[in-house]
This record gives structure tokens, C-alpha cells and sequence, in this order.
């Protein structure tokens, strides 16, 4: 975590944050803020699917005692007005979500939205984006790809996790990697790496009959689901029985998929929009380079730094004023 910090450069002092406290690798958002200089980091906690409250108090205050910044953070349960009139940035982390219009109308004029991933990612269903255009509030996403934070170089080891869970050996097998975005190059090096014979394509329609074990979904999240009962139909006529739909990001139609013969991993279903595998399943580092990342993006935009193709930045385009 020091590292994380030194090497992004970042710097909070004199800021207050609001973020969350959470649980296992996610326990580290506070903690960041406060080693980089945070004079006051607000933690907003409730229980949720990984955890107790109980349990995200113990595990942040547990770490940021230990790393000496237990006196700047602060476990809410629920967030007053006055607290979002005085904050700097707030993160788009799980507990905090949805940002919505009445919590972003509270927000200073001269507050900064950390998104906390890449801009193009963007799920409207996290944020009130137009509520962020009306106050001029920017949503700042980070470069993923930028040498201090390369969180992009653990999505091929990723996606091996996820082959690996499913019994999948990934060495020798046939996988058909459907991608229509920019996590092409890093799942295909990630798979090819340890010895799989794939072949990418940038729509379920593309895909043609062969040998194939596998297919990695990695297609950006719509309105309806990119694999429905048209494309399981597609892919089970192209597959021979056994193989296996491996759900990295893209919302699919698991009864379609399943009624077409298909097994989908992960085995329980994925919350719409997301990732069908958390980066903390490969231990704690690349949330670390994520969340540190993040409130650099988001501490760069709120200091007024420039947006720049190679800088640790970018920005949520606002929807256009009707």
C-alpha cells in the first residue's frame, strides 16, 4: 500500500474523503486516503453480501491502526447533509451506490466523483450522471492502463482463475474469447500465456463451429442481455457438448444458455453490469493498484490537473442539455 501511494504520486492532504468501509482486499479505500494525507476520511458501511457491519468496522480500523491512520477515519452508518457539504471527493464504491440526485444536490459546488474504474465502463445505474452535468460535478474515472496502476495486466490471470475454478485446465484447451472492447489484449495474452489455443471475436454471430471447451464472455454490458436464447442457439450450434460459458463481464441468459447445454460459471448469478469475478479473487494487489488509482484519478481533477491520453485520468462524458 505504500508503494501503491508513492508510486501513483498521490496526495490527499488537506482533503476530506467520503468512501466506503468494506471487507477483505476492500478494506483498503479508507485506508489509502488517509496514508496519502487525508486530513478526514469518512468510511459509510451496511451489511451486504460480504460481510456485517460489524465485520467492515473491525477489518479497515484493524488495518488502519496498524498502518498508524486510525485518528483521521471515521465509520458512518448513515451520512448527513453536513458531511456531504464538506467533502472533497466521494468514491463510486458498493456502499455507496446509487449516487443519487438528492445525495449529488448536497455535494459542494467544487466536489469531484471518483468512478473508480475506467470512464468507458461507466453503469448509469451507479450514478445520477445527469444530476452530476446539472451541478457541473465531474465523475472521474481512472486509466487502468497507466504504468503506476497497469490493473489491466491481472485480467488474463483473471480470467485463468475463473477457467481454473471451472475445472478447465487451460493448457491445451480450445476457447473462444468474445470481446468487444478494450480488455482484448490483456484476456488474450492472459490465456495464450499458458499455452490455450484461442480465438477472439467481437460478437457471439461471429462464432463459427469448432472443437471449442470454452467461451470467455467479455462483452461491454447493454440494455438486454448479450448472450439471450438467439446467441445461445448460435453457440450451441457451433460447440460440442461439454463446453463451458465462462461469464468475466457481460450480462448472458443463464436459462438459455442452460437449455441449450450448456454449463456457465460462475455458478450464481452476477449482478447486472458487473464483472462475473472479483479482482481481490486473485489476492489483494491489484485492488490495491485499482483503489489507489482511483483517488489519484480523482485527486488530480479536484486539484484542477488537465486531462491528458497518457495521465491517470479521465472523464464520464455529461449527457448533452435537452
Amino acid at each position: 500500500m505504500k508503494l501503491a501511494v508513492a508510486e501513483t504520486g498521490l496526495d490527499m492532504s488537506g482533503m476530506t474523503v467520503l468512501t466506503e468501509a468494506a471487507t477483505g482486499a476492500y478494506a483498503v479505500t479508507p485506508i489509502l486516503a488517509a496514508m496519502a494525507g487525508a486530513k478526514c476520511v469518512y468510511a459509510f458501511t451496511k451489511p451486504g453480501r460480504h460481510g456485517t457491519v460489524l465485520d467492515a468496522k473491525r477489518e479497515t480500523m484493524e488495518l488502519a491502526t496498524l498502518l498508524g491512520v486510525a485518528d483521521r477515519i471515521e465509520i458512518l452508518e448513515s451520512i448527513s447533509p453536513e458531511i456531504l457539504r464538506s467533502v472533497d471527493i466521494i468514491t463510486n464504491s458498493g456502499h455507496l451506490r446509487p449516487l443519487t440526485a438528492e445525495l449529488i444536490d448536497q455535494l459542494r459546488d467544487d466536489a469531484v466523483i471518483a468512478l473508480m474504474f475506467e470512464a468507458w465502463e461507466f453503469r448509469p445505474e451507479d450514478l445520477d450522471i445527469e444530476a452530476c452535468a446539472r451541478r457541473g460535478i465531474p465523475v472521474v474515472g481512472v486509466n487502468e492502463r497507466h504504468p503506476a496502476v497497469d490493473v489491466f495486466s491481472f485480467l488474463g490471470p483473471l480470467a485463468v482463475k475463473q477457467l481454473h475454478d471451472c475445472g478447465l485446465a487451460v493448457l491445451g484447451n480450445k476457447i473462444g474469447l468474445l470481446c468487444d472492447n478494450d480488455f482484448l489484449a490483456p484476456l488474450h495474452t492472459g490465456l495464450t500465456s499458458l499455452g490455450a489455443k484461442v480465438e477472439t471475436f467481437n460478437s457471439v454471430a461471429a462464432v463459427h463451429p469448432d472443437a471449442w471447451d470454452a467461451f470467455v464472455v467479455a462483452l461491454q454490458p447493454a440494455t438486454t442481455s448479450r448472450v439471450g436464447q438467439a446467441e445461445a442457439t448460435h453457440l450451441a450450434a457451433c460447440a460440442r457438448a461439454g463446453a463451458v460459458v465462462v461469464q468475466f463481464w457481460g450480462d448472458i441468459d443463464r436459462t438459455a444458455l442452460a437449455r441449450n447445454g450448456f454449463a456457465v460459471w460462475p455458478a450464481s448469478p452476477v449482478k447486472p453490469g458487473h464483472m462475473g469475478i472479483l479482482l481481490s479473487e486473485i489476492g489483494p494487489e491489484p485492488i490495491v493498484r485499482l483503489q489507489t488509482g482511483g483517488l489519484r484519478a480523482a485527486e488530480w481533477i479536484r486539484r484542477g490537473g488537465a486531462v491528458t491520453r497518457d495521465g491517470f485520468a479521465q472523464l464520464v462524458p455529461w449527457p448533452a442539455a435537452t
